[in-house]
């Protein structure tokens, strides 16, 4: 067949010839993940005199899932879901949407799920935000200057307890103040934001710091991670991201001691907490978030998904409707 004659053959639809299809291996990756998942959703009531209502859904699913672009045949090729156009016609709105991602504390994207989301990231071409490297060399420069900030907090709080005629102890100061403003890693508790156009359904991805704590069964209602919750919820009324997706066990795969014991005493601490931020929001100005997603593991089992749904409406207000019965 000639150049002539292979431009004459058509195969569907003019704007289905535009589109072009993956390879083979990119089709085989995204059908394995469009698998049914668990989900749930509730009518929430928040407030006493001035009530709020919110949406409420629990997911188990995994979380790269939400950044994953799904496809689906139309005609032989492969054509993306109207997903993906609803959520570029929402970019410059009011309704943002956002995601909690756990990463460690190094500002990268070499390893684990770091490198995972930077390939999703890399998997088209993002025409309105600087891509992912960009935006990390800005967050290392503002990193610097947020530990150099710290350090001389904290600098400030040692030298009200120590001596002031103690040279050796000022000198000694100085120098770790110089020690901590250099350095480049996060602490836990810590976000960064980037920003998005390319992703399946967020727009805004909020990179929380976590350590292997978040494994333990001490974590508090003032842990430093759940602290890091509550400045993303701030972040997210202040700036119009209504739909934020939170982990709801603080992890993002499960392990040999996460029992169901272990799962719901979590959940019930992160419902409750993440209530009492809602609560507080209203103080806060800026949007209300009207639709909070808690996600779980996709290794979940069923008894402990249902067990979360049955502890969700224990915790919150939920909006039962008013069923009338016609009188004869």
């Amino acid at each position: 067949m000639n150049v002539q004659e292979h431009t004459q053959v058509t195969v569907g639809p003019a704007f289905m010839q535009r589109i072009r299809a993956p390879s083979d291996m990119a089709e085989d990756e995204r059908t394995s993940h469009n698998a049914t998942r668990l989900e749930e959703s509730f009518t929430i009531h928040l407030g006493a005199q001035l009530k709020t209502t919110h949406n409420l859904r629990i997911l188990c699913a995994d979380v790269l899932d939400l950044c994953r672009h799904k496809l689906n045949k139309v005609g032989g090729l492969i054509v993306p879901q109207p997903q993906r156009l609803q959520t570029a016609m929402s970019l410059y709105s009011n309704s943002l949407s956002g995601m909690v991602l756990l990463v460690d504390n190094r500002l990268n994207s070499y390893t684990g799920i770091k490198r995972e989301f930077a390939r999703l990231c890399g998997e088209s071409t993002d025409f309105h935000f600087p891509d992912l490297e960009s935006q990390f060399e800005t967050i290392r420069q503002d990193g610097l200057r947020a530990n150099e900030w710290r350090a001389v907090q904290k600098a400030e709080q040692n030298l009200e307890r120590i001596s002031s005629s103690s040279t050796l102890s000022c000198g000694s100061s100085h120098e770790t103040q110089q020690k901590e403003g250099k350095q480049k890693n996060l602490q836990t508790g810590d976000f960064y934001i980037t920003r998005h156009s390319n992703l399946s359904e967020v727009h805004i991805v909020f990179h929380l710091v976590v350590d292997s704590a978040v494994y333990g069964a001490d974590v508090t209602s003032r842990h430093p991670v759940i602290m890091g919750l509550r400045n993303i919820l701030k972040i997210a009324c202040r700036y119009d991201i209504t739909t934020l997706t939170v982990p709801l066990l603080l992890v993002h795969e499960m392990s040999e001691e996460m029992t169901i014991p272990w799962c719901l005493k979590r959940a019930e601490l992160v419902f409750k907490c993440v209530k009492g931020f809602m609560i507080e929001s209203t103080s806060w100005g800026g949007s209300e978030t009207n639709t909070l997603q808690f996600l779980v593991p996709k290794e979940i089992s069923e008894e402990a998904f249902t067990a979360f749904c049955q502890m969700s409406p224990q915790v919150f207000r939920v909006s039962n409707p008013l069923v009338l019965n016609a009188s004869s």
